[in-house]
């Protein structure tokens, strides 16, 4: 397994965001999100936290960084190229308006102070405190919902170049190592259906193989895991077992299907060259090709990198 990080066959890539009264440029490189024209963020926030405003790029980052291990990135999130997920800063603005006016995912929410009934002398006092302490709780838990809701909005209004690599990210964060061991076992459900649901468009392409007929495992400790091809007709099931690293390593990196072959494993990472192993067809060795990046991708490599042998 190589050393070298996941991220090592992704250029960078940027795009413009609304920040004051213009658009900023934000910048994803060698794994970090980056703000160019914001060069002391943190006494911004200082700023902001003794009462000054905080700037839009500022809030995008911090919304980046509390969702660097969130598995549910990889649920949301694109399954390939093609699986487009628009989402405006129109639709991001509207969203927080109405989260402001105590809307949430497009429901009012009514949460003015709770008051006794006129008879005060009726209600225990320790009743009222404790509905007041419920109404808190609840105020808090709906502050979080909409914080979160806002977040994904905005994250993937970055575009597909930022998705993959937030879900790359995401990925790597519970994939383990194999000295370390497979992922935990709470979050293996996650990876198991995150790479499902990938490598099942890539299977489709590869081999003209229905999406629900392939089946997907862990791959546990050294190797780079198998794919094999049984049954016939409605009983025809691809087998694959990937280590968890795949989904980081190969597929956000765009890698998964290059040239007809399956890429299994990256035996040497780079850009815009790289070494990968790679399967022609099910249940034979992968072979090491040799691979190279387009510049001329479909969608440009800083969105969706594309590698040719």
């Amino acid at each position: 397994m190589p050393n070298d990080p996941w991220y090592s066959c992704l250029p960078s890539c940027e795009t413009l965001v609304p920040c004051a009264q213009g658009r900023h440029v934000v910048r994803w490189e060698a794994g970090q999100f980056r703000l160019p024209e914001h060069p002391d963020a943190e006494a911004e926030l200082v700023l902001a936290a003794l009462g000054g405003e905080k700037a839009g790029c500022v809030q995008l980052a911090e919304a980046w960084g509390r969702h660097t291990s969130d598995l549910s990135v990889l649920a949301v999130g694109p399954r390939g190229p093609a699986d487009e997920i628009s989402v405006s800063w129109a639709d991001v603005e509207e969203a927080a308006q109405a989260g402001s006016r105590g809307g949430v995912a497009g429901f009012r929410t009514h949460s003015r102070p709770w008051r006794p009934p006129a008879r005060q002398l009726a209600v225990p006092p320790a009743a009222a405190a404790s509905h007041s302490a419920r109404q808190r709780q609840a105020d808090e838990e709906m502050e979080r919902v909409r914080q979160r809701r806002n977040d994904m909005l905005s994250l993937l209004a970055l575009g597909y170049g930022f998705q993959i690599r937030l879900a790359g990210q995401v990925a790597a964060a519970h994939a383990g190592s194999p000295e370390a061991g497979a992922p935990e076992a709470s979050v293996r459900p996650a990876l198991v259906a995150a790479i499902t649901g990938r490598l099942a468009l890539v299977a489709e392409q590869w081999l003209g193989i229905d999406p629900d007929q392939v089946a997907v495992s862990l791959h546990r400790g050294h190797g780079r895991g198998q794919a094999e091809l049984t049954g016939h007709g409605a009983q025809r099931r691809l087998q694959v077992s990937l280590p968890a690293s795949w989904l980081a390593r190969v597929w956000a990196c765009g890698l998964a299907l290059t040239s007809g072959h399956l890429v299994v494993a990256v035996d040497r990472a780079g850009w815009p060259d790289a070494r990968v192993l790679a399967l022609r067809v099910p249940g034979i060795e992968p072979v090491r090709l040799d691979v190279h990046a387009r510049e001329d991708g479909r969608d440009g490599p800083a969105d969706a990198p594309h590698w040719e042998v």
